[in-house]
């Protein structure tokens, strides 16, 4: 009985292998369904707070120090590998569209195309990107080693809140340069493109500009910057939510740091296929 037995397959063996991976798949959807819903309500305290912050000026406010000081860590010093980025873009899209223009005889629409990928999408799109992985990997790490340090548990222990006095200055700080980053990664790589086209693609400085300015609208230049708001808003909370659920000591410190960078691109990209469909539908693409 008992060799029998061993050779008789088990019952539920073949529903044990469909559930196993339905299981898993179902637990993973609910942890990341409930990382989502901790960045939610941690954006929705940062707009509680502001909100208080200007209904009640005299009872809530913020320290404008902290915030300057987190506007230059994290936009002025990104500021430069921004520029050397963007300058690329401009350069690539110079010589990568000019050959196949002429072959049409028009080269010199270059402008024409560089103005409007630049203005609507790889302008905010590039610099979110870096900064994200300039300063906001910064920001999580930062905020995580204070968890770890108990810094946090400091700061409620004396009636601080943590989202007001940490969490507010470095979002407030990714948006507003992310907002100036956006414009001037627009402006970086539409004068790398200028200049390419005059040394190496022999363009006119005239043409390309009237070509530009002949394409280009003021919806496309500001659909843009707005885009780059959102982006920095979606930077911020990622990376400041992220370091306050850090656990583990130094370890979930570089887990949080990976994962931040990780989930802002992700979130960039979709944010920004959301917009385009918005803006296209609105017709304003």
């Amino acid at each position: 009985m008992a060799e029998s037995g061993q050779d008789t397959p088990p019952k539920f063996g073949l529903l044990t292998l469909l559930v196993a991976p339905v299981s898993f798949l179902g637990q993973r959807a609910l942890a990341v369904l409930d990382h989502i819903g901790s960045m939610v309500m941690l954006l929705r305290d940062v707009s509680g707070w502001l909100w208080r912050s200007v209904r009640y000026r005299k009872k809530f406010r913020f320290g404008f120090a902290a915030i300057v000081s987190q506007v230059v860590r994290v936009g002025a010093r990104s500021l430069f590998i921004i520029s050397l980025v963007s300058g690329c873009i401009g350069f690539i899209l110079a010589l990568q569209l000019a050959p196949p223009l002429d072959q049409f005889g028009q080269k010199e629409l270059v402008a024409n195309i560089i103005g409007v990928a630049v203005l609507r999408e790889l302008g905010p799109l590039i610099a979110a990107v870096v900064l994200t992985g300039f300063a906001g990997a910064a920001i999580a790490a930062e905020i995580g080693t204070m968890v770890v340090g108990e810094e946090i548990e400091a700061l409620e222990a004396h009636a601080l809140n943590p989202v007001r006095f940490l969490v507010i200055p470095r979002v407030l700080a990714a948006v507003l340069s992310m907002t100036c980053l956006a414009v001037i990664a627009d402006v970086v790589s539409i004068s790398s493109g200028l200049m390419t086209s005059m040394v190496a693609l022999d363009i006119p400085y005239a043409t390309y500009v009237n070509n530009l300015l002949d394409q280009v609208k003021p919806v496309d230049f500001w659909t843009g910057v707005g885009k780059g708001s959102i982006f920095g808003l979606l930077i911020g909370v990622i990376a400041c939510g992220n370091g306050l659920q850090v656990t583990g000591g130094a370890a979930g410190v570089g887990k949080a740091t990976t994962a931040s960078v990780v989930e802002s691109v992700v979130a960039i990209i979709i944010a920004d296929m959301v917009f385009t469909a918005i803006f296209y539908a609105l017709k304003l693409v």
